[in-house]
């Protein structure tokens, strides 16, 4: 999943960053709304995490020119104003919840797979295939009884093939989903990733769960076939 964080204090967009990539999703930064809004204007975001008072255009700004434009991109404020009134202005204008600063990195983490929940993306729980499962929240995988040791890139491509099963997923769509703005769109980066799962998750199995669909992308089978 990709999401775009919008902050302009540098420590603290850094930080956010890290923390978000050590969860396995793929994270752009932006530290102004002229930035913020070249990158939504290019990318598909899960969530965007946005700051209250970033140079403008600022965060209420972009919030209600993205309505504006149709966009249903959930939205996590960030913002250190604690009024009452400051909080039902931001949810008015299509804010989905709200991080009061300074705030614990566990809570954050907790309402962005919350914002995903609602949006029909969890990001918890078990997910299978054949005799292969993804326990997200402890960021495992086994085949069988055995654990499967993956990169962060590779435990990302393969929750995104679990979550579509059975469907053929592009190159395009992985890239855009997986990685994050400094991808470069001619590098072959997706391929060598789903090589490596690949010889992870199937090695010299018989049945393989993991299928390239030839000019379309790539498939994870429900069985090995």
């Amino acid at each position: 999943m990709r999401i775009l964080v919008v902050e302009d204090e540098q420590f603290l967009a850094d930080a956010l960053g890290d923390l978000l990539r050590e969860e396995s999703y793929a994270v752009d930064v932006a530290r102004d709304g002229d930035r913020a809004s070249e990158l939504m204007a290019v990318n598909t975001y899960d969530l965007v995490v946005l700051d209250w008072t970033i140079p403008g255009p600022n965060g209420i700004e972009l919030l209600r020119d993205w309505r504006r434009q149709g966009r249903d991109t959930p939205i996590l404020m960030l913002t250190a104003r604690t009024g009452i009134a400051d909080r039902v202005g931001g949810l008015d204008t299509g804010a989905d919840d709200y991080v009061t600063k300074p705030f614990v990195f566990d809570e954050f983490l907790a309402r962005v797979r919350s914002l995903l929940r609602r949006q029909g993306k969890p990001v918890q729980g078990e997910l299978r295939a054949g005799d292969l499962e993804m326990d997200r929240a402890a960021h495992a995988v086994t085949i069988g009884d055995l654990p499967v040791e993956l990169t962060p890139k590779e435990f990302a491509v393969l929750e995104y093939l679990l979550r579509r099963r059975d469907t053929v997923v592009s190159r395009t769509e992985l890239s855009e989903h997986v990685w994050d703005d400094t991808y470069g769109a001619l590098s072959n980066v997706v391929d060598v990733t789903v090589h490596r799962l690949r010889r992870k998750i199937d090695g010299g199995r018989e049945r393989k769960l993991l299928h390239t669909v030839k000019g379309a992308g790539y498939v994870l089978r429900g069985e090995r076939a």
